[in-house]
């Protein structure tokens, strides 16, 4: 779903340069390794940073990567260091993948809250593996979910479809990665 085109997510508030994200996942992938770190020698250390990283993932799943703490610290000092926008992707995914961060997270925080560090480490490191494998590999499993979560809902429950959803409408819109600069488009 990423678009080569080289349109600035500027152009179009929809979609994101690419880079903001993975910084955001690599941040994300330090602060749950800070998590479980402290999980070994403190569970209320650990409840207090799965605490601050749930409120991230819900900055992020209720405003999108612009808001997003790490998109601003993205924006503010990375950025303008790098080159101009190459590669965008739409923000839905995007806002999805950070509400099962944020449903990973709050699953962690209740196990560290009653006093069960095996669930609260448990759902911490689901957290992380998800995060680092969005920073090192860029596979966002948030993102590739998102579509089939988005299909489902819009299938009314008496079996008819209500309209495009915004994924089919997404893509519609913006060519693949794998058609993206073909001579077709």
């Amino acid at each position: 779903m990423r678009n080569h085109a080289g349109a600035g997510s500027a152009a179009n508030p929809a979609l994101v340069d690419v880079r903001g994200p993975r910084f955001a996942a690599w941040v994300t992938t330090g602060a749950l390794v800070l998590v479980l770190l402290a999980a070994a020698v403190s569970t209320p250390l650990a409840a207090v940073l799965i605490a601050v990283q749930a409120a991230v993932f819900a900055i992020g799943a209720a405003y999108g990567p612009r808001r997003h703490p790490y998109g601003r610290i993205f924006a503010a000092f990375v950025a303008p260091r790098l080159g101009p926008t190459l590669e965008t992707e739409p923000v839905a995914p995007l806002r999805f993948a950070q509400l099962l961060g944020l449903v990973f997270s709050a699953v962690s925080l209740l196990g560290f809250l009653v006093g069960s560090t095996v669930v609260g480490a448990v759902f911490a490191g689901f957290a992380l593996f998800a995060a680092f494998l969005n920073a090192a590999f860029e596979i966002c499993l948030g993102c590739q979910i998102y579509p089939l979560v988005a299909r489902l809902r819009r299938t009314d429950p008496m079996g008819g479809v209500r309209g495009p959803s915004v994924v089919t409408q997404a893509t519609a819109s913006w060519p693949d990665a794998d058609t993206a600069g073909s001579p077709a488009n």
